[in-house]
């Protein structure tokens, strides 16, 4: 876990937080002392990450729910702001691959499905706790991305367009709050051992991949009430923060 990294009296959303690097990171704010909202659809996820919690001595509110389900996301904010009148810490981790596929042959409800959750979702969850997170001292947002957003590669279209369409999003509202104490950042775990991947990649050995919970660990520090960075991406492979830049 994170010892070094107090979130004491902080409080978190985690989407996505049932499997993989969402429950990873779920797990490492509990343990740094956020109390954590875990949203996924998998309740049965959800239920195993709060013994986890829990067995720690952490805190967690589990929030079944389904991303398409925007109403749902609107309801998230008013509630979180109802019981904690703000919010300290956004992960927004949750995604889907869509299909590995030439862009001509993606069918229009895949590649639908895609921008929904991966997208659109992302923007209504970010509308729905933006105001909570400016009330915090030390706000903190990171969007889970993906090299896939600029490598632009062969046959990952949905997901990449996505992802690329996510880090505009963010890199936006970075800069809408720079002078604000919200610090909005992307962090691109590189492959990791998820089911994602094996879907993405099914030929590739995953015990050559870092496992997620290592990646987490890299990830959780962003936020950190201390950290000062904003608008950038934070690459979990090479554990670093990079700027972007225009096409040359």
């Amino acid at each position: 876990m994170t010892p070094a990294l107090d979130l004491s009296g902080r409080v978190a959303v985690v989407t996505g937080a049932s499997r993989g690097i969402g429950y990873f990171i779920a797990l490492e704010l509990a343990a740094a002392g956020a109390h954590v909202i875990a949203v996924a659809r998998t309740v049965g996820g959800l239920e195993e990450l709060d013994d986890q919690i829990k067995a720690t001595g952490g805190q967690a509110t589990l929030v079944p729910l389904d991303l398409a389900d925007m109403a749902g996301i609107d309801r998230l904010g008013g509630a979180i702001h109802e019981r904690w009148g703000k919010l300290d810490v956004l992960v927004a981790n949750a995604a889907v691959l869509g299909v590995i596929s030439p862009i001509g042959h993606v069918e229009a409800k895949t590649f639908e499905k895609v921008m929904t959750i991966n997208v659109t979702s992302t923007w209504r969850l970010i509308r729905s706790v933006d105001p909570l997170l400016r009330i915090s001292d030390a706000g903190r947002a990171i969007v889970l991305s993906s090299n896939a957003a600029h490598s632009a590669r062969a046959f990952w279209t949905p997901y990449a367009a996505s992802k690329a369409a996510v880090e505009t999003m963010m890199r936006s509202w970075a800069h809408e709050t720079e002078n604000l104490a919200l610090r909005v950042n992307a962090a691109d775990p590189g492959a990791t051992r998820t089911a994602m991947r094996a879907q993405a990649v099914p030929g590739e050995d995953p015990e050559t991949l870092p496992h997620p919970s290592e990646i987490a660990k890299r990830i959780v520090p962003l936020a950190s009430p201390a950290l000062t960075e904003t608008g950038l991406i934070f690459q979990a492979k090479h554990n670093r923060f990079v700027a972007y830049r225009q096409p040359e």
